[in-house]
This record gives structure tokens, C-alpha cells and sequence, in this order.
């Protein structure tokens, strides 16, 4: 039984803990912007700084490879409970101010970035071949659940115990969780070509270390940008700027139709929407379905329901619509990691997924600041709408553009559909990749 294995119930136990700090916190912190500041513009300030450091990821993959695990975990864990003390002890000193929260946010968020491809990178040290896939969808069904779970309680939370309080809860939660890391035995990578790192270039000096680091990145990201594929990322940005915008508004959103209540039973239906489209996708069979026409027609479907949750009548028929709408992106979320986990090279996947991290989240702080912004001068109920409805004309976007109609399904696809260009095969097996290429952002 996996649980057997010390290593593993370790690492779990601690992802636990950082998962339960995670969604609390997001929670209390948006909250306590919008109680402290009284205005959107703050909230969406908040947003901003909270999924800004996100672009960092991009920089995560090769690092993670070349620290030791343990120390990076344990640093990181420590590192955020010190920072979440400083609000309560601000708070008993009457010193607590909204600029104080908008200044450690960004900073919370940068540490975040590193833990959880970190804890992604220690299962194959830990595991054998046969237990990664239990492992993994541990690890998933512990963070969606997890997720789900705080987001349904966290408005009782605020309620019965103040948002300053669960700062401090957080932040007992991460020192035990540094506790656990600290308790792990991870055997350190030997890194050798498989990984475009020998050990003559360690020893060439960091000016050829940093040009081959950077040079890793550019691969990353050009597997993405230089290929077919190049126009699903475009719409995720799009829709990711339509999603910062929504999770900026829903404070006020929330207060408007009762208060920290509402607020967190959104959380949690955005959470189970999310969920609950993971957990069907192995059952519907979508490996044949052409990529485009998927992604399409999920997100004509999420932005439908998505903006009209804002004109049902009743608050538990807005619960559910706006639940409705999360769950395509709970299964296109599936989908791409198999995507990308099929087209791309085993030795290439941690730069290139935090590579999609960065890129699909690019657009978030602005969506945030620009959410926050219109909060002031409308109301949240058509502003969100208005999010809803962009969703569905990317989604529009997808039926009809002639590259993503052209892509070709989970099943079919391979590696030679992320080939890049100057390598020896070339992207004319697709019809469309010229096109795409000529301009990604089209």
C-alpha cells in the first residue's frame, strides 16, 4: 500500500497542511483587503499582486532540478508562516493596514510558486514507476477536495472567527508542515544529459550555466507558441484575464447577497465545478474528439453558464450555474496535461508545464486590476456577466478558426505535432502549422 511508504505519507501529510494554508488564506486575504480598504479597486489591487509572481514559474523548472528538495520544501514552509504572523501581530498592535496585507501578498504568492512543482518533482524519487499514477491522483484529489472543503467553510470561518484569526491558523499550519518536510529522505538527482545539464557545463562558469538555463526556458515556451497549439494558449489568456476579474469582484459580489457567506459558497462551487469535471472526464471518452471542437464547445458552454448565473433569482440557482460553468474547465484541464504529456518529450515536460503555467496565467493581474478598476463605477453582477460572455466568444473563436478546427485529437496526436522549427522534421505534417506560426497570436 502506498501509505506504507514513509516517504510518501510524509510528503502528503505536508501537502495536506500546505493545500488547507493555501485556500484559507486566499480566502481571508481578499476578504480582508475588501473589509479594510472598502473598495474593489483594493480587492483587484490584491488580485493582482497575488497572481503577478505567478510569471515566475516560468523560471521554476530548471531550478527545481538543481536544489535539494527537502531544503527547498522546509525554507519555503518556514519562510510563509513567518510572513502570515505578521498580520495578527500587526492587528494586536494596532497597526494593521491594508497596505501591510498588499505588500506581504505578492511575496506569499512568489513562495507558493516553488512549492508545488517542488512537491511534483519528489514523487518519482519517492515512488516506484507503478505507484506514480496513484500517487499523482492523490495528490489531485487532495487539492480539489482540500480546495472545495475550505472554500464552503472559510465564509463560516470569517464569520465565527475573524479573518486576521485564520492567518494566524495558516500560519501554525505551515510550521508543522515544515516540521514533516523535514522528516523526508529524497535521494538527489545526478544531472546528466538527459536533462541538457553535464557536468562539464556545471563546471563551465555561471555565464554558460545562466545562457543554458535561459536557453531552457525559450525551449519551454517555444513548444507551446511555435506550434498549433499556439491558439489554445492565446484563448486561455483571455479567459484567465475574464477569471482574475471574476475572483476580484466576488467579495463584493458576496457582501452584496449576504456577505462572507456567499462569498465562500462561490469559492466552493467554483471548487466542486472544477472537481467534478476532473473526476467525469475519464468516463466521457473525449480521446476522440478533435482538440478544437472540444475546447470550443466546453467554453461556449462554461461562458453561457457563467454569465447567466448573474440573472437567476434566487442565490442557490446562482450557486449552481456558476458551479455549472467551471466544470468544462475541469475537463479541458485534464485534457491538455494529456496533450502536452503525449506531444512532448518525457526529458522536456517540467520546463514546458511550468512554461503553460506561466503563459495561461500571464493575463490574470491584469484581468484583477481591470475587474477591480470597473468594480468602482459598475456594479459586480454585470461585470462578471460581461467575463461570462467573453469566455464564450473564445470559445466561438475556437469552432471557428481554421488552425484549432484543424488540430487533431487526444488520441491521434504525438510528438511530431510539437516539432520545432530547425530541427530535422518540420510542422508541415499539420496543415495549419504554417499559419500558426506566421502569427501565434492571431
Amino acid at each position: 500500500m502506498i501509505f506504507k511508504n514513509r516517504n510518501f505519507l510524509l510528503l502528503f501529510s505536508g501537502r495536506i497542511l500546505t493545500n488547507i494554508g493555501d485556500s484559507l488564506y486566499a480566502v481571508a486575504a481578499m476578504w480582508l483587503v475588501y473589509d479594510l480598504g472598502g473598495s474593489t479597486l483594493y480587492s483587484g489591487l490584491a488580485g493582482f499582486l497575488s497572481i503577478i509572481p505567478r510569471v515566475i514559474q516560468l523560471l521554476t523548472g530548471p531550478v527545481i532540478d538543481r536544489v535539494p528538495l527537502r531544503g527547498m520544501l522546509v525554507v519555503t514552509q518556514l519562510l510563509q508562516a513567518l510572513l502570515l504572523l505578521t498580520v495578527p501581530a500587526a492587528y494586536y498592535l494596532d497597526m494593521l493596514t491594508v497596505g501591510l496585507v498588499l505588500v506581504i501578498t505578492p511575496i506569499l504568492t512568489t513562495l507558493n510558486m516553488w512549492i508545488y512543482p517542488a512537491q511534483m518533482a519528489a514523487l518519482p524519487k519517492i515512488l516506484t514507476r507503478d505507484q506514480l499514477t496513484q500517487g499523482n491522483s492523490l495528490f489531485t484529489v487532495a487539492y480539489q477536495g482540500i480546495d472545495i472543503a475550505c472554500n464552503a467553510i472559510s465564509g463560516g470561518l470569517i464569520i465565527l472567527l475573524g479573518a486576521v484569526s485564520l492567518y494566524f491558523w495558516n500560519a501554525a499550519g505551515f510550521f508543522v508542515g515544515a516540521l514533516l518536510f523535514t522528516q523526508l529522505s529524497i535521494t538527489s538527482s545526478v544531472l546528466n544529459s538527459d536533462n541538457n545539464v553535464t557536468k562539464t557545463s556545471i563546471k563551465a562558469g555561471s555565464e554558460k550555466r545562466t545562457r543554458l538555463y535561459f536557453n531552457e526556458i525559450k525551449e519551454g515556451l517555444a513548444f507551446l507558441l511555435a506550434t498549433p497549439l499556439a491558439r489554445i494558449q492565446v484563448g486561455m489568456i483571455v479567459i484567465n484575464a475574464a477569471g482574475g476579474a471574476t475572483f476580484t469582484l466576488l467579495p463584493a459580489f458576496g457582501e452584496s447577497l449576504g456577505g462572507a457567506g456567499m462569498y465562500g459558497m462561490m469559492l466552493m462551487a467554483q471548487a466542486a465545478g472544477s472537481l467534478l469535471g476532473a473526476m467525469l472526464t475519464p468516463y466521457l471518452k473525449l480521446e476522440r474528439i478533435p482538440i478544437g471542437l472540444m475546447f470550443g464547445t466546453s467554453f461556449i458552454l462554461s461562458g453561457a453558464a457563467w454569465g447567466a448565473s448573474m440573472f437567476a433569482p434566487f442565490n442557490w440557482m446562482i450557486l449552481m450555474m456558476y458551479g455549472l460553468a467551471w466544470i468544462p474547465g475541469g475537463v479541458t484541464n485534464v485534457m491538455v496535461n494529456t496533450v502536452l504529456q503525449k506531444a512532448v518529450p518525457q526529458k522536456k515536460l517540467g520546463t514546458v508545464f511550468a512554461a503553460a503555467s506561466a503563459i495561461s496565467g500571464i493575463a490574470m493581474p491584469a484581468g484583477s486590476l481591470l475587474g477591480g478598476a470597473l468594480g468602482t463605477i459598475a456594479s459586480s453582477f454585470y461585470i462578471i456577466a460581461g467575463c461570462g460572455f467573453t469566455v464564450l466568444i473564445v470559445g466561438v473563436y475556437w469552432m471557428l478558426n481554421p488552425v484549432t478546427k484543424g488540430l487533431p485529437s487526444s488520441r491521434d496526436i504525438s510528438e511530431s505535432w510539437f516539432v520545432l522549427p530547425g530541427t530535422k522534421e518540420e510542422l508541415s505534417q499539420d496543415p495549419a502549422s504554417s499559419s500558426s506560426l506566421s502569427s501565434p497570436s492571431a
